[in-house]
């Protein structure tokens, strides 16, 4: 079973940056796609950003496509979430999830796509 572990989170000023990762042990990342999803307070789960297994074919929601750049790094089996431009309707937990041999391509996909998922990190976006 892949297992995977958010960190980076934490308190930003708008117009501010951070990093988010995804770290995982049990299995390699190449093979698999990994997505990241944020819920905020009252809100449904939101997908935001996918990089796929095959190709690292990516996929951005429009609230964050310009300001959020998904990438991976398979010698560190991680995958990162470079959020600039932080805003306070940023402000949710964010997870990162997993599902082998997925494409990301065609648009958001659905939580229930993806079998494995981390425990989530806050990020707050606030003066």
């Amino acid at each position: 079973q892949l297992q995977l572990v958010e960190s980076g989170g934490g308190l930003v000023q708008p117009g501010g940056s951070l990093r988010l990762s995804c770290a995982g042990s049990g299995f390699t990342l190449d093979y698999y796609a990994i997505a990241w999803f944020r819920q905020a307070p009252g809100k449904e789960r939101e997908g935001i950003s996918c990089i796929s297994s095959s190709d690292d074919t990516t996929y951005y929601a429009p609230s964050v496509k310009g300001r959020f750049t998904i990438s991976r790094d398979n010698a560190k089996n991680a995958v990162y979430l470079q959020m600039n431009s932080l805003k306070p309707e940023d402000t949710a937990v964010y997870y990162c999830a997993g599902q082998q041999y997925y494409y990301c391509g065609g648009g958001a996909s659905p939580a229930a796509d993806f079998g494995s998922w981390g425990q989530g990190t806050q990020v707050t976006v606030s003066s």
